[in-house]
């Protein structure tokens, strides 16, 4: 894995040079997608891990979004982690020795909620706020948890697979008719 700190990275194998072996960090499967660091985080352990790294050196959390995977559920994940339908996805820097971690943890469908990174990194307050409107995730103990991109009375979650497209055709100008 690309720039990760041997003192804190461990191989899940007795043989540390077995190229399929399982890499842990903070014990969390870690993989590499496309030469970035990606850390699959269990939904009970979000924040503690977040404080680690955050202890480790990465300071600051530059995005956080929800994916809703409704529709690719046999996707490939880390043996260990079940698929669920939505993902909250958050992206980690550490400045001082130029890396970049990404987290993936798993929210299921019948209790779409996660604690909330507030306390550690309170620049995620908008994004998780953004999250919920889009998605439907909630994040427990968040500062203020109303909508930010939607009306408070919006009824559903518009980046949801499940969302109605709207029933208003568009025409555009010089479209066949």
């Amino acid at each position: 894995m690309s720039d990760t700190p041997q003192d804190t990275a461990t191989v899940d194998s007795d043989d540390a040079a077995d190229p399929t072996a399982v890499q842990e960090l903070h014990g969390c499967p870690l993989t590499d997608s496309r030469g970035q660091d990606v850390l699959h985080v269990s939904r009970d352990r979000w924040v503690e891990v977040v404080k680690l790294l955050a202890d480790d050196g990465y300071a600051m959390c530059v995005d956080l979004t929800g994916v809703d995977y409704s529709r690719f559920m046999d996707r490939e994940l880390p043996s260990g982690v079940a698929p669920e339908r939505f993902e909250v996805v958050a992206n980690l820097l550490d400045m001082s020795n130029r890396r970049r971690i990404r987290l993936r943890v798993q929210v299921p469908e019948s209790d779409a909620r996660l604690d909330s990174l507030f306390d550690v990194h309170p620049g995620t307050e908008a994004m998780e706020r953004e999250t919920y409107d889009m998605f439907g995730v909630s994040f427990d103990g968040h500062p203020d948890p109303s909508r930010i991109l939607m009306p408070e009375d919006w009824d559903g979650h518009p980046l949801r697979k499940d969302y109605g497209a709207g029933a208003i055709p568009v025409q555009f100008k010089g479209a066949p008719t």
